[in-house]
């Protein structure tokens, strides 16, 4: 029986477990979007409603208002010139009246026909108006009857309708259009308590509005708030995690960088003195047999055989200077790089120009090797990815610091680009950065396609340690 066990605490995926704050900061901006679009959407409907009726109720009252005046002001003066046109020593005759009420009859009737457009829509004025009609015309029935009794030169009976009949007839329609204005007077007063009550309405409701929308606002706000805090929280929680990881990593890689250099040095130091005494050995003992050899082809045998451990020799040798090489302890850091330079030109057939001035800075051996390592790196990867010709070392010493550049005219790179994905790249660099973190230096890399490589390491100097001699090798 087999079982699955998940995945450790340390091989979870963090940065999944955090929701995004994107998803609850766009919800919250919409939500309160959404809720002043409510708010605007209300108030401006309000706002036209009120428009629309003060339009539609309040003016119309008001031009009925000024045409029932009109009417009443005509039937005014229709009474004036009926009681003149009684009087028997009267100036004009009754016939002479008639272009005067036909100009006041025009003006009535437009007048009526405005207040008709105008008039209130509620039964009471309906029914005045109706009534207020059928006055009118029944009154100008009745002058045109009379006038034509005038025109017959039967005065007397036209002045008895004039009294019996017309000043009636003027007089009820003056009360209806009193009435009439009492209506409007009414109407207008209702409209005016009306937008009264709608504006008292609107402002308790934008209040109750503005009150719920901003509750609604606030606890939005809160909650968009709180959840993004409780990411931060957790954002904050990974950001530790991942220093303390990082920190771990860093000391692992210090202590992997120390292993390497302890098992280069262990290394070096098996070529050098138990593989180099035993060559050496065995070119002695290959000396001596060729000098006791009697034959001259076992002597050119012989003579081949210890050739070619000669050369081994120096291989080794070679090699063993290569993994930690002994003329950093035994003559320094510069004599040292002046040393590499001249192996990887030989070796790769790029020419290295140096320019070496702290070749007297006294640096511990496990700190001198880092910088060496730092130079060897950066000389392999301007032999394998640079394909330049040339390259410079420069080494100085600026105030308290250690300067260190290595440069090359090849086809660069984009630093943490293509060469950093690369499987099996960039782990040099990764090298080259950490053990100038442990000197408490700093790697600076500057390339771009076509451009070159340039690094650049600074390291401080114990002010204690003496003044380099100046020296110059290319």
């Amino acid at each position: 029986m087999s079982h699955r066990i998940g995945p450790s605490a340390s091989e979870r995926d963090f940065l999944a477990e955090i929701p995004s704050p994107s998803i609850r900061l766009w919800a919250g901006l919409c939500i309160i979007l959404s809720i002043f679009i409510v708010f605007a959407v209300y108030s401006i409907h309000q706002i036209r409603w009120l428009e629309d009726f003060q339009i539609n109720v309040v003016e119309r009252n008001r031009k009925a208002s000024i045409q029932l005046s009109r009417i009443q002001n005509d039937a005014y003066l229709i009474g004036t010139s009926l009681r003149d046109m009684t009087l028997k020593q009267a100036e004009y005759p009754i016939a002479d009246w008639r272009a005067e009420f036909a100009r006041l009859r025009g003006d009535m009737t437009n007048a009526l026909e405005l207040e008709t457009q105008c008039a209130v829509n509620n039964l009471a004025t309906r029914y005045q108006m109706d009534l207020l009609e059928r006055e009118s015309a029944g009154f100008w029935k009745m002058a045109n009857h009379v006038f034509a009794l005038a025109a017959a030169g039967r005065n007397t009976e036209a002045r008895n309708l004039i009294e019996t009949q017309l000043e009636g007839r003027d007089a009820a329609i003056t009360n209806t259009v009193a009435r009439l204005l009492v209506l409007n007077d009414q109407a207008q007063a209702d409209a005016g308590q009306r937008i009264s009550r709608v504006y008292d309405s609107f402002k308790k409701n934008n209040l109750v509005l503005l009150g719920v929308l901003l509750l609604l606002a606030l606890a939005t706000g809160l909650y968009t708030f709180q959840a993004n805090r409780k990411t931060f929280e957790r954002l904050s929680q990974l950001a530790q995690r991942l220093r303390w990881q990082s920190e771990q990593l860093r000391k692992l890689s210090w202590k992997l960088i120390d292993v390497q250099e302890e098992t280069l040095r262990q290394v070096a130091h098996d070529l050098h003195d138990e593989f180099g005494q035993i060559l050496t050995a065995i070119g002695i003992m290959l000396n001596r047999a060729g000098q006791k050899s009697p034959s001259s082809a076992m002597h050119d045998e012989i003579r081949k055989v210890k050739e070619i451990v000669e050369e081994t020799l120096q291989n080794v040798r070679d090699r063993s200077q290569i993994f930690r090489p002994a003329i950093l302890d035994d003559f320094g850091l510069g004599k040292t790089i002046e040393w590499l330079a001249g192996q990887f030109s030989r070796q790769t057939g790029i020419i290295v120009h140096l320019e070496c001035t702290p070749s007297e800075v006294l640096f511990p051996g496990e700190d001198a090797i880092h910088i060496y390592r730092i130079v060897q790196e950066a000389l392999s990867n301007v032999a394998r990815h640079s394909g330049a010709e040339e390259a410079w070392v420069v080494l100085e010493r600026c105030e308290n610091e250690l300067k260190v550049e290595i440069r090359d005219a090849g086809k660069g790179f984009s630093p943490g680009g293509e060469m950093n994905q690369a499987a099996g790249e960039g782990f040099g660099l990764m090298g080259m950065r950490e053990r100038a973190r442990r000197l408490k230096g700093a790697l600076t890399i500057e390339s771009a396609p076509g451009k070159g490589t340039r690094i650049e390491v600074r390291i401080p100097i114990n002010a204690s340690q003496p003044e380099p001699v100046a020296e110059k090798v290319k």
